[in-house]
């Protein structure tokens, strides 16, 4: 192995010498090293689209992926008796496979907003959005890399890139980490199966405190749940039990105060509160969450996220500043040394105006010249603002999110100022808002691969190609995991909405229900067909969406989308879980309020003020109002993650807590492989229940009270999952120690 020239802690920039000498050049853009990178991206943007659908959160899959690759290419080597892969091939592959987490991230954020919304989300535009999205994220970075990566080396730390060329450096340690790694996803699938496809012991241990009055109602003082799965452990175990709590604590908000507080002042009324059509002494807490608390979150959310985008107004301006001076000076010519060579600028160029073509002429993105012209502005303003911040306080915490809705915000303003209000202008800003999205958050992720990089000594423009491939691979999979979860859990349930008919329906086919799902009427003769009816903005009590009709157009069934839906009971009585995908919620509560001003202001303007107090306080109002707005057994389950990470913790002196260690330790591989494991299985699962063919492996009526009782959940989560996942952390870290 090649002697390194200097310790990637070195900071100034004049000093500072790669682990690769710039005088070397090692093999590293390879066939293997790119195939290898799409191959292992594409198994992490499948379990990433799966969880930031399910709790708008993902993780950095840079680590995972170059510990796999370090074990992956030195068994090829030693079975086929060739050369072992180099430090920077081993680069190029987490260098290429880390771009599925960032395009997964931009797109389950933003684009199932159409879903509530009434239209359908067609892979193809999915695709065509992420493939433009993250080729401007990568292309935008060309030129800011110098002054972010490079000129800022001491300032900009980019804690996961770090973190990562110190596991490529040790990677003589590569063959125990990859272990580490395999052994979280094998036991992260194996326990998803035992639990959400065995179904031998409760997902959601739930308990409801309640108290019988002396009139003889039930009154309800909370309700704790908890969806013990791997993935959402591994997630508290990484992001650690300071963001976990402040999670956790917006949940106990949630359903121990404000669900309480609603019923308990509703109980009395004999009439319903817009927006919901049922009785509040009627509703479960889940029910009160849904038809109320939704709206108060999402206000919660909204705040936080433009409070947190105000707080870096300062870096934004900064940034440009920086930026815009050194897009005239990059240089690219052979003459520059191999670790400062950049793609030229007229590929840059030119990438970005077929992006632009792309969103004007493709009609899957259907982008207008002017939409375009924002587009590109707000992805250059928020890729810069993403590096940076990233730089500072790692991926994890770049409030992206808080990007997209200032654009939406801003785009939905504009619109409204000129006019445009119909239907087609919500389209037209959400496409604009996930190109944006995808940009920012492929900007933040290309940022810590750069940091990489430039650590281990890599070449950039090697890395900028290998990130275009990666990006758009896992654009194509996203896609097509996403229409396929939405189908999956989709859910039909008998609606009566009195004097309301839908205008929109579409002419053709007819459908009927068999077997829990909707089919072609010539697939069940005999049964009532109807067609497909489509409100794109509320109707007095009833929402945006997708109905069945029948030919007068009165709704007769709802077709509740699996992403973001809440309807979770299927017309035959199947349970259904449906993935949340509560920042998508967020991005059409923005259009849709905005640009139709029909929307519960009361609830919202409430999350908004209570986001608003919380910063006051100084706590971080951005993690306790997502957690507000999230379930409590999502919230609860990442807290008891976060938990066992305390646990381990403690064991640790403060510099292995604090230090590039702390990101690549063996109990954050280990929660990476719950993670993906985990992830992956529930994309199975939801493939199986779809074809019912679930129901043949289904032991919860065989076990009877075991499979429903609380307990036995909780025993099986901490002999199963938290025991290991605490003894994994602690027993190698002593050993590291």
């Amino acid at each position: 192995m090649t002697t390194p020239n200097a310790s990637p802690s070195a900071s100034p920039e004049t000093t500072f010498s790669p682990y690769i000498s710039p005088s070397e050049s090692p093999k590293e853009f390879s066939i293997g090293a790119i195939v290898l990178g799409v191959l292992l991206g594409l198994v992490f943007a499948a379990s990433s689209i799966y969880l930031a659908l399910k709790v708008s959160l993902t993780v950095s899959a840079s680590i995972p992926i170059a510990v796999l690759s370090i074990t992956i290419f030195r068994y090829i080597s030693r079975a086929m008796r060739s050369e072992p892969a180099t430090i920077l091939q081993n680069n190029m592959v987490q260098t290429t496979g880390s771009a599925g987490e960032s395009i997964a991230a931009g797109i389950a954020f933003t684009l199932p907003a159409l879903l509530l919304l009434g239209y359908e989300l067609p892979w193809i535009k999915v695709i065509a959005i992420g493939v433009v999205g993250g080729v401007l994220g990568v292309l935008f970075l060309v030129p800011l890399r110098k002054s972010l990566i490079v000129k800022e080396h001491a300032n900009l730390k980019y804690p996961e890139g770090t973190a990562c060329a110190q596991v490529l450096i040790v990677g003589e340690r590569g063959g125990e980490q990859a272990k580490t790694v395999f052994l979280g996803f094998g036991l992260g699938a194996a326990y998803k199966f035992l639990n959400g496809g065995l179904h031998t012991f409760l997902e959601i241990p739930k308990h409801a405190f309640t108290k019988v009055m002396a009139n003889g109602q039930v009154q309800l003082f909370g309700e704790i749940q908890s969806e013990i799965s791997p993935e959402l452990t591994g997630v508290g175990y990484i992001i650690g039990p300071r963001i976990a709590g402040y999670l956790f604590a917006g949940g106990l908000l949630s359903f121990f105060c404000l669900i309480p507080a609603i019923k308990l002042f509703g109980a009395g009324l004999t009439e319903p509160i817009f927006p919901a059509t049922g009785l509040i002494r009627d509703m479960n807490a889940m029910d009160v969450r849904g038809k109320y608390v939704y709206y108060i979150g999402a206000g919660a959310v909204t705040a936080a996220g433009l409070i947190s985008l105000a707080r870096t107004l300062p870096t934004i301006w900064s940034s440009l500043v920086a930026g815009l001076g050194d897009f005239r000076g990059v240089k690219t010519g052979e003459s520059v040394p191999r670790t400062e060579r950049d793609l030229p600028m007229g590929v840059v160029i030119i990438g970005t105006l077929l992006c632009l073509v792309a969103m004007v002429v493709l009609p899957q993105i259907g982008i207008n010249v002017f939409g375009g012209i924002l587009a590109l502005f707000f992805a250059f303003l928020f890729v810069t603002v993403s590096s940076r911040i990233t730089g500072q306080i790692g991926s994890s915490a770049n409030p992206v999110s808080g990007m997209t809705v200032a654009t939406l915000l801003l785009t939905s303003l504009m619109f409204l100022a000129v006019g445009w209000v119909g239907i087609e202008h919500r389209v037209l800003a959400l496409s604009i808002g996930g190109v944006v999205c995808v940009a920012a958050s492929t900007a933040g992720a290309t940022s810590q691969d750069l940091k990489t990089g430039f650590l281990v000594g890599a070449t950039p423009r090697y890395q900028q190609i290998g990130l275009l491939i990666g990006v758009t691979a896992s654009a194509l999979l996203v896609g097509g995991i996403i229409q396929f979860l939405n189908d999956a859990k989709t859910t039909i349930v008998a609606k009566d909405y009195p004097g309301v008919h839908v205008s929109v329906i579409e002419q053709g086919n007819r459908y009927a229900l068999s077997n829990g799902r909707m089919v072609a009427a010539g697939e069940a003769p005999g049964t009532p067909s109807y067609r497909i009816g489509r409100l794109y903005e509320q109707t007095g009590n009833t929402i945006a969406g997708k109905y069945l009709v029948d030919d007068a157009g009165a709704i007769k069934y709802v077709v509740d989308p699996g992403v973001g839906g809440h309807e979770r009971v299927n017309y035959d009585g199947r349970e259904i879980e449906k993935l949340d995908s509560p920042k998508a919620q967020i991005m059409a509560l923005v259009v849709d309020g905005i640009l139709t001003q029909k929307l519960p202001w009361g609830l919202i303007l409430v999350g908004a003020f209570l986001a608003i107090a919380i910063e006051v306080l100084g706590i971080p109002s951005l993690p306790v109002a997502v957690g507000v707005y999230l379930p409590i057994s999502t919230s609860a389950a990442m807290f008891l993650g976060g938990v066992i990470r305390w646990l381990v913790d403690r064991r640790m002196s403060p510099k292995e807590r604090t230090g590039a260690d702390a990101d690549s330790g063996p109990g954050v591989l280990f929660s990476s492989g719950l993670i993906a494991g985990g992830a992956i299985m529930g994309v199975v699962l939801a493939g199986l229940a779809a074809r019912h063919l679930d129901e043949k492996f289904d032991l919860g009526k065989t076990l009877g009270a075991m499979a429903t009782s609380n307990i036995t959940s909780i025993i099986a989560y901490v002999v199963l999952l938290a025991v290991p996942l605490y003894m994994v952390g602690r027993r190698m870290r002593s050993t590291e120690g």
